[in-house]
């Protein structure tokens, strides 16, 4: 039983041969055999190594030692593993979470019936054919009533007649011509390009003009025009808020236009202002940054603002095309706070990066003087030198700020 602890003893403090030695000599000891480890009377020290999961404790006063051979300290394994989280531990089983359904959110809808189908209207040549023939019909009926006058008779080539009188025939004559000219020259129209009609009788849609150019509608229906071109609407500036819930206003630029001209005109009271409640809601539940911080942020704040708002718009016929904050500035209440802020932060960056250019200066100026033999410098020397080279670029840093 003796022979065999001094065997073990003896192989674990034998020094290493030389300079050419193992390395690995030093930590080749499994932790936990209980073996101490002995300083090398000569030669190079041997080097450990720093494995993932076990490394061993150095202690803090054999750094600082100026002994070239310190006492012998015994070693103790030390291991660092990750901590391990519910459900990975041995016998344990993993936690689950009960799905939660997610309520989708409620989809704005009108009137299903509310779909826009073009209106039968004709050309413009036979609105003016028929009110041609009500003129000609007025001026025949004079004619049969002897109420032209005689020389007017002569100059359009018309027969002598001493008339009839203005009996009831002849104010049924008049009746027809007349209605038959207003409803030929009164249901005239022109349609331009980028404007559209909307068509009513009593209350009722009767179809969607797109046409272009010289029509005839139907006088008695009711007209709306509706401008169905791309449109540009810049916003007030509208409350918002940023990642941190600071409050901010923003203006916004939203492209868009008009799909569906029923429901934009019937669906809702007014598609502008329902667009700019929609706007503002959106603003309300997406965070944006002020412009200038991050560029991707306000991409991202851009492209989720037009998914939202296109979402809401769709269903009333308006098409957004984006929705793009182009001013974003902090509100009244925050902004004197959140202006000392960015200069406190932009003041510490200052510093830091000063901080890192006079440490790599002192470092250089001391690294050449005695890499280059200038000087020999012990310990006291060099933090001497240290001291005084800081303190000398940082005065003359501060100089050219000031």
């Amino acid at each position: 039983m003796s022979t065999n602890t001094t065997s073990s003893t003896d192989s674990s403090t034998a020094p290493p041969t030389g300079s050419s030695a193992d390395p690995s000599a030093g930590a080749s000891a499994e932790p936990g055999t209980g073996a101490r480890a002995v300083a090398p009377e000569a030669g190079p020290r041997p080097a450990r190594l720093i494995h993932n999961e076990a490394t061993t404790e150095i202690p803090v006063h054999l750094l600082f030692r100026d002994d070239p051979d310190p006492a012998p300290v015994p070693l103790r394994p030390a291991v660092v593993a990750r901590r391990q989280g519910p459900g990975e531990r041995p016998g344990e089983r993993p936690a689950t979470r009960r799905p939660v359904n997610a309520r989708p959110r409620p989809v704005p809808s009108v009137d299903p019936e509310l779909r826009e189908r073009p209106a039968r209207v004709l050309p413009g040549a036979a609105g003016v054919a028929a009110g041609l023939c009500g003129v000609a019909g007025c001026a025949a009926t004079s004619w049969w009533a002897g109420l032209v006058p005689p020389l007017a008779a002569q100059a359009m080539g018309l027969p002598a007649y001493a008339g009839a009188g203005l009996g009831p025939a002849q104010w049924a004559a008049y009746a027809a011509a007349g209605v038959l000219g207003l409803f030929g020259f009164g249901g005239l129209a022109r349609g331009r390009t980028g404007r559209a009609w909307v068509l009513g009788l009593f209350g009722r849609y009767r179809g969607t003009v797109r046409r272009t150019g010289l029509m005839w509608v139907n006088p008695l229906l009711l007209r709306r025009r509706v401008d169905v071109r791309l449109r540009h609407w810049r916003s007030e500036p509208m409350p918002a808020a940023d990642g941190n819930g600071v409050a901010l206003r923003a203006v916004t630029l939203v492209v868009w236009r008009v799909r569906d001209t029923v429901k934009a005109t019937l669906g809702v009271e007014d598609h502008e202002t329902y667009l700019r409640e929609c706007v503002e809601a959106a603003l309300a539940r997406v965070p944006v940054e002020p412009l200038g911080t991050v560029r991707s942020s306000a991409d991202v704040a851009g492209d989720t603002l037009t998914r939202l708002v296109a979402a809401d718009a769709t269903p009333v016929g308006l098409e957004v095309f984006s929705v793009r904050p182009v001013r974003v500035e902090y509100a009244p209440e925050v902004a004197a706070a959140m202006h000392r802020r960015r200069i406190a932060a932009l003041d510490a960056a200052q510093r830091a990066s000063v901080l890192t250019s006079v440490v790599d200066s002192v470092e250089d100026t001391v690294t050449r003087l005695t890499m280059r033999g200038l000087v020999e410098l012990d310990d006291y020397e060099r933090k001497v030198l240290v001291k005084d080279l800081t303190v000398a670029f940082c005065a003359g840093r501060g100089d050219t700020g000031a």
